[in-house]
């Protein structure tokens, strides 16, 4: 960054009062909470959490410095709930991302469903590929294709499910030419999310496995321990079953000797 665009000693030091001020605010909306999502702390927090996110980048410009703090993002928490404590009506949004891996794979799929319409008037809509994401979506519910997305030359992304709270069911047709724009999330119930981001904790198990894989290793090695014994037990049933041959061996020699004793006495 250019001196010119640098901001001021200044600017960073009014910085950092605001943060101060934003703390001693987000402390007394604690002390003063009224029940856990209190939307004064809720506030509070927001405003700190701007005023803190301010001043680091107001630091790291002027100084190339960075503080120690970590600010969430606004995807990674929901507001507090202040919908209806019992609703009446849900509204559930879903979004799914796709990328078109392979797009003569969606073609050819398109070409097939197509080809077997028999209302078709005969137009390719199916030789485009938005054509023929239009033809696949119009068949298939969505749930199927999220099931079979790679057959349909689709590649996964990120998903998430929202499930939010209405006072009263919707008129039919209310929503349909902006259905997304009324969305409250101060009224999400619940939602689920699915990203390649949780990736990491796949990993940390795939370590576990590794782990288990040397555990198994190191059995091998005690199986092995045990075929060495199992073939000192054998050598030692082997000479056991020598020792009486071996012994009568012995006998008879030694009754050879004394015979050959006692007629060396008897020349003498």
């Amino acid at each position: 960054m250019s001196d010119a665009a640098q901001p001021t000693a200044a600017e960073v030091r009014a910085a950092a009062e605001a943060v101060k001020t934003a703390l001693d605010r987000h402390l007394a909306a604690v002390e003063r909470r009224s029940g856990e999502d209190d939307p004064a702390v809720y506030e509070a927090f927001n405003q700190l959490a701007a005023a803190a996110e301010a001043y680091d980048e107001l630091l790291y410009d002027r100084y190339d410095e960075v503080t120690p703090f970590e600010i969430p993002g606004a995807e990674d928490t929901l507001p507090p709930y202040t919908g209806p404590e019992e609703p009446s009506a849900l509204s559930v949004l879903i979004r799914r991302d796709y990328a078109v891996a392979e797009p003569q794979r969606l073609l050819a799929q398109a070409q097939r469903i197509e080809a077997a319409d028999d209302e078709a008037d005969g137009a390719e809509v199916s030789a485009t590929v938005h054509g023929a994401l239009g033809i696949l979506f119009g068949e298939f519910e969505p749930d199927e294709i999220a099931s079979r997305h790679k057959e349909f030359g689709l590649e996964e992304g990120d998903s998430t499910l929202w499930v939010t709270a209405a006072d009263d069911h919707a008129e039919p047709g209310e929503w349909l030419e902006a259905p997304f724009d009324q969305v409250d999330p101060q009224r999400v119930v619940c939602r689920f999310d699915v990203s390649a981001v949780f990736d990491d904790d796949v990993e940390g198990l795939e370590d576990l496995e590794d782990i288990d894989d040397i555990e198994d290793v190191e059995d091998v090695e005690g199986v092995e321990d045990v075929d060495e014994e199992a073939d000192l037990e054998a050598d030692e049933d082997l000479d056991d079953e020598l020792d009486p041959d071996l012994d009568e061996a012995d006998e008879a020699d030694d009754e050879d000797a004394d015979d050959d004793l006692e007629r060396l006495d008897a020349d003498r």
